[in-house]
């Protein structure tokens, strides 16, 4: 026996069809900030709607930013002046500055959110600030120009290299005691082993990474490369470290622990800034500047699974703590590159491609995420 539908019951029936088969809509509750340099400002985009709903003005060039998800801010610092500012991811809006420095270089979260380092050139120092009063509550002085600078897993040290002298300083930042360490040739940055047990020196005029225990300051052993260590990338567990720079269109693949080069892996041209995203199966991506593109690598299976255009000097790329975007800062076309990863990717040829490209100023240089 058949029964005959209404023209209504028919529609709202198609409609339901259409409602269980359509896909939802990709997105993150919450903002990406992106510090322009030459609009001296901060762009906020909102990740579920993927537009740019405000840019926060500042009073100089702002050249990074932290993002502090307890407090719910995010802080930018400028070069010039060296100011902090304190921005609220609710309002949007800047709620509070102070100028710590003449001329600062970089910045870095002391781990338990309590207070921020800043690297200061003009005076050459590193200056603790503590959030709760946003003022200077520390001031180390260092004898040399230096331009970066690494926190230990504890917060308790620092490493600063000195380029001039092929040396790094080990920084006890409670008595503000320093150990220089010889490398033998200059040192362009110097970063923690996750464990904090051992340091990596990239060395910035050879393709060498040379690496210290930290309690005594010895070499243990250095590692010669296919290219100069510009670029440095940690997987989230710092059980790998990925280095690209000058010399070979690739990605050096270094296991730290085991303190020995695995592979060198094909990464598209003149492979730049890194980001690596931790939901099963793990991707490096990479930028690749001169090429307006990202590559994309298993790092499972350390191969290329593909590239996507993104847009002019892709300059940084930042992953959504969900995993499900990666976020490319385009330096020279002044937008934000929307990669979607797709939560199907170990079924696919085409594990991530380009969703949507969001204008936000003149010159991104840096860019966070937080939730809201």
């Amino acid at each position: 026996m058949f029964q005959v539908l209404s023209r209504r019951a028919f529609l709202a029936s198609a409609g339901w069809l259409a409602a269980c088969s359509r896909k939802p809509k990709p997105g993150y509750s919450g903002y990406a900030f992106v510090a322009n340099e030459e609009d001296r400002a901060v762009a906020a985009v909102d990740l579920n709607a993927l537009t740019l709903v405000r840019h926060i003005r500042l009073d100089a060039a702002p050249i990074s930013l932290l993002s502090e998800a307890r407090r719910k801010s995010v802080y930018a610092l400028t070069a010039e002046k060296g100011i902090v500012y304190e921005i609220s991811s609710r309002t949007l809006e800047r709620v509070r500055w102070n100028t710590i420095c003449m001329q600062a270089s970089g910045m870095k979260a002391r781990p338990g959110g309590e207070s921020l380092w800043v690297l200061s050139r003009k005076p050459r120092q590193l200056i603790e600030v503590e959030l709760e009063g946003f003022t200077p509550r520390r001031r180390i002085e260092l004898p040399e120009d230096c331009g970066d600078f690494d926190l230990s897993p504890q917060g308790q040290k620092a490493l600063v290299p000195f380029p001039q002298t092929g040396q790094v300083a080990l920084v006890d930042l409670e008595t503000g005691a320093i150990r220089r360490v010889d490398c033998g040739s200059a040192v362009s940055q110097a970063r923690f082993r996750k464990d904090g047990r051992q340091w990596i020196a990239a060395h910035q005029d050879r393709r060498l990474l040379s690496i210290f225990d930290t309690a005594s300051s010895r070499l243990v052993v250095r590692l010669p490369l296919a290219v100069r260590p510009h670029h440095l990338c940690f997987k989230a567990d710092g059980g790998q470290l990925f280095v690209t720079g000058e010399g070979m269109d690739a990605v050096v693949i270094v296991f730290p622990y085991s303190t020995e080069v695995a592979e060198t892996v094909v990464a598209g041209n003149a492979p730049g800034a890194m980001a690596v995203s931790s939901r099963e199966p793990e991707f490096l991506f990479v930028a690749n500047p001169r090429a307006g593109q990202v590559t994309i690598l298993n790092i499972d299976t350390r191969k290329m699974v593909g590239a996507t255009q993104v847009g002019s000097e892709p300059h940084q790329i930042v992953v959504t703590p969900d995993n499900q975007f990666a976020l490319v800062v385009n330096r020279q076309s002044g937008d934000l590159a929307v990669i979607y990863i797709t939560p199907t990717a170990k079924r696919t040829r085409a594990p991530a491609a380009l969703l949507t490209m969001v204008p936000v100023g003149s010159k991104p240089v840096s860019a966070v995420v937080q939730a809201v």
